[in-house]
């Protein structure tokens, strides 16, 4: 295949969505498959909607899914002379014309078509000459759509699909106030852009038509087209607010690692047999066109949690301790010491055993942060209710070993038991609520290990004298 450039082209009107985020991502790993380019070009022409902030945040969200562009970002609002230049052209070729109509004028005819059943063509001026005064007014620039025939589109994921150029409109390319038309814009900076294969979402399918009328007007070449049925939410309806996060800042603050969330984005529409598991190096290697299904996926919680534990558990320690850090620092109020670094990576394995999101490390690992004294949860006060003596008594008993390790302290705890004839349980339980407040950890054994005897003993005495 030739060289393959694609590209991402998002509106900077607030965060990167979620089906933005999977546009890009199928977009990145056709390039990447083919060793083509991945351009991104923020189409930024309503300038009432457009913020720096959104394209900060857009630039941000590549960034965490780890989808880096080549080349420079381009600002579609920036190319607007160029827009122009091609409008004027194709006016001097006779393959546009010039559109006096008023928006009042427009918006009466295109009512009437309505009410009629009639395709609204808006060629009221195609074959029409102005007289002098209405020379003089400002005009719009449509294209000349043709008007026998029809137009099919060998769409890569919708098949081929054809309309009857009768129901295409004479689409406005330029403004009368001169400024170009999203339709013009996109087409034209495709062209300049070098871009040969458009891979979208499917509620773009309709434009495409009309793009192509203007491809062909100029004598460019066509790019390919990939039209990707949307996202829908778990009741089967498209994807919206009020199914949850939609933009990509809000799933890495949830606490989704950026490997989980492109596995889950990629399998949101495209198969590779069976798997499931699919790294970044095997996307790129399989990702094709032909995979992508025709039929909406459904976003499913559930499933990206399970992808989550699964890339969570592939981490080292090191790394989700680095991965959760600042957070924990932050519920702290302090920075972690080393003694607190050190209990957390020997802990991290039970932690992240209980852990579906990054929130749950950093709730596992603030058990072995220096917190005392610790807030028990009413089934801890439960548990410890009464038993005061008891667990002073078991302070003593753990002070007293003189060898820390798994095999003695456990080996003190059951002699503590049999000496005073009570089941394990009833000795195990009001030790775990003294140590941990009622949050959930691992094998008890191991904790006190892990906490190491000095921080065990005075969270037991924390419970002992209140």
């Amino acid at each position: 295949m030739p060289n393959v450039v694609t590209r991402f082209a998002p509106s900077p009107t607030g965060f990167l969505h979620i089906g933005g985020a999977r546009t890009a991502l199928y977009n990145w790993l056709f390039a990447r498959h083919y060793g083509g380019e991945f351009l991104l070009r923020i189409e930024d022409t309503d300038r009432a909607r457009s913020t720096d902030a959104a394209i900060a945040a857009i630039v941000s969200g590549m960034e965490w899914l780890g989808l880096t562009s080549d080349g420079e970002v381009t600002s579609q609002f920036e190319q607007a002379p160029r827009h122009r230049e091609v409008a004027e052209h194709l006016l001097k070729t006779g393959k546009a014309y010039k559109c006096y109509a008023t928006a009042e004028e427009t918006a009466a005819l295109r009512a009437t078509a309505r009410e009629n059943g009639e395709v609204f063509r808006g060629d009221m001026w195609r074959d029409r000459q102005p007289d002098a005064e209405t020379a003089a007014r400002a005009y719009a620039i449509r294209l000349k759509m043709p008007r026998d025939g029809e137009t099919t589109i060998k769409d890569s994921v919708q098949g081929s699909v054809t309309v009857q150029n009768s129901t295409l409109d004479d689409m406005i390319l330029l403004r009368s106030d001169g400024t170009p038309t999203y339709m013009l814009a996109v087409v034209v900076d495709d062209h300049d852009m070098g871009v040969t294969h458009i891979i979208r979402g499917d509620d773009h399918l309709n434009n495409a038509f009309r793009q192509y009328q203007l491809f062909a007007a100029m004598g460019w070449d066509v790019p390919e087209f990939a039209h990707i049925p949307l996202i829908h939410g778990p009741d089967g309806k498209k994807l919206s607010k009020r199914h949850g996060a939609l933009g990509v800042d809000a799933y890495a603050e949830m606490g989704f690692l950026p490997e989980a969330m492109r596995n889950y984005l990629l399998r949101l529409g495209w198969s590779h047999g069976d798997d499931e598991i699919i790294t970044t190096q095997q996307a790129i290697e399989w990702f094709n066109l032909e995979n992508i299904g025709k039929g909406p996926a459904r976003f499913d919680f559930d499933k990206l949690d399970n992808l989550n534990t699964h890339y969570m558990r592939q981490l080292s320690a090191i790394q989700l301790l680095s991965c959760v850090q600042n957070d924990l620092e932050k519920r702290l109020g302090v920075p972690l010491s080393e003694a607190e670094k050190n209990r957390i990576l020997a802990a991290m394995p039970s932690i992240v055993d209980r852990a579906k999101r990054l929130p749950d490390i950093v709730d596992g690992a603030s058990l072995f942060c220096n917190i005392r004294p610790l807030t028990l949860t009413e089934k801890a006060m439960k548990l410890l209710e009464g038993q005061t003596a008891q667990i002073a008594d078991v302070a003593n008993e753990l002070a007293a070993i003189t060898d820390w390790k798994p095999d003695v302290v456990k080996a003190a705890i059951m002699s503590f038991a049999q000496a005073r004839d009570l089941k394990i349980g009833k000795v195990m339980q009001p030790i775990r609520a003294a140590l941990t407040g009622g949050a959930p950890s691992g094998d008890l054994i191991e904790l006190l290990d892990i906490l190491g005897q000095e921080e065990a003993i005075a969270r037991l005495k924390d419970q002992a004298i209140t």
